[in-house]
């Protein structure tokens, strides 16, 4: 990976005016309007895994039979497809959607990327040809970052898109049934945010890190921010963001019904199986959700997860899709996977002064 901290300093299109420390004080309750209706599922008609999970989350989210559509990918398709490849792909999905749909749902793991951006980025936004000139040069704004809406077609023309990994019919059925669990009850849970030392993948998140040992109490959750390579034995684990090349341990914890997390490094959105780096390795472990680059970023915050962010809608009641969607700035090169619906504080009740959210300047 290539690390440009010079850039860092010079070029923060999206600085954040409120501090980390802000997690800790009680947020704003606005939870999502999102429903199945808003929601499609598209599928690829030639992979007997794809069909199996695309017809078992529909039945998990009763999610209405004219919102599931099926494609046509050759079975040789590799990771990436080229831009003339995908734009059918995209034409035949665009062309099944009727204003309802707010979120894309793409049931396969291959392919995860078209050219250098992230398959999930790229039926959102269109190709982004410009990026691919220069992987680490900066990034496009997203119209989303941080944004306020809860109807993002409506509000801004875009459909959130989200891969379900089906590597694994049973783990892609246990991501799905974790999300929907996640909406029944929210157990006392803690988010942990690593300082590593792998200064080049921590440092430019750890800025959004809270003061260890704060609580938000209306949300039941711990916060604890921790100089430490990996945690272990955990049985609380709702949100885990950590810079490393691989994430050990993963394997010895707990992670709750819609519980995030991801490790800031190149290609954890590269889901090929010999990948150490693979973000499909957060959901097999028992994650919701997860965020990985499919192409060389360099190490930009704005093109990962911002945890003060992500926290900030997640635990306002917003799904997952939502507030993993509007916590990365940069997300031309970045993949989204999990279960878009999962949200665990949607339904608890809150009596608490807001939380205002960071903007970008």
């Amino acid at each position: 990976m290539r690390f440009i901290f010079g850039l860092l300093s010079l070029c923060v299109l999206c600085t954040l005016k409120a501090t980390a420390a802000d997690l800790s004080s009680s947020v704003l309750y606005r939870p999502s309007q999102l429903t199945a209706k808003n929601v499609a599922v598209v599928f690829n008609q030639n992979d007997a895994k794809s069909i199996e999970i695309a017809n078992y989350y529909m039945a998990a989210r009763n999610i209405p039979k004219q919102n599931l559509i099926g494609i046509s990918i050759p079975a040789d398709t590799q990771s990436s497809i080229s831009p003339e490849k995908f734009a059918p792909i995209k034409q035949a999905v665009d062309g099944q959607l009727n204003t309802d749909i707010q979120v894309i749902v793409l049931v396969w793991t291959t392919p995860f990327a078209v050219g250098c951006n992230s398959i999930t980025a790229a039926m959102t936004f269109g190709y982004q040809a410009k990026q691919c000139e220069n992987t680490c040069g900066a990034g496009t704004l997203s119209p989303y970052f941080n944004h306020a809406s809860l109807q993002p077609f409506r509000d801004l023309g875009i459909r959130l898109s989200i891969l379900i990994p089906t590597d694994s019919v049973s783990s892609a059925k246990a991501l799905i049934d974790r999300g929907v669990l996640s909406s029944f009850s929210v157990n006392e849970g803690t988010a942990y945010f690593l300082k590593t030392a792998d200064s080049a993948r921590s440092k430019p998140r750890e800025r959004f890190f809270p003061k260890d040992l704060s609580t938000i109490q209306t949300r039941r959750l711990f916060l604890r921010t921790l100089n430490t390579e990996s945690i272990q034995h955990k049985r609380d684990v709702m949100f885990y963001f950590t810079g490393q090349v691989s994430v050990a341990n993963l394997d010895t914890l707990n992670f709750l019904p819609g519980a995030v997390g991801d490790h800031l490094t190149s290609f954890g959105g590269e889901l090929t199986p010999g990948n150490p780096s693979r973000i499909t390795q957060w959901t097999e472990a028992g994650a919701t959700g997860s965020y990985g680059t499919v192409s060389e970023p360099c190490n930009y915050w704005q093109k990962f997860s911002n945890p003060q962010v992500l926290l900030s809608h997640y635990l306002a009641g917003e799904t997952l899709i939502e507030s993993y969607w509007k916590s990365v700035a940069w997300p031309t090169q970045g993949l989204f996977i999990g279960e878009p619906l999962a949200a665990p504080y949607q339904k608890l009740p809150l009596n608490a002064d807001p939380l205002t959210p960071s903007q970008p300047e």
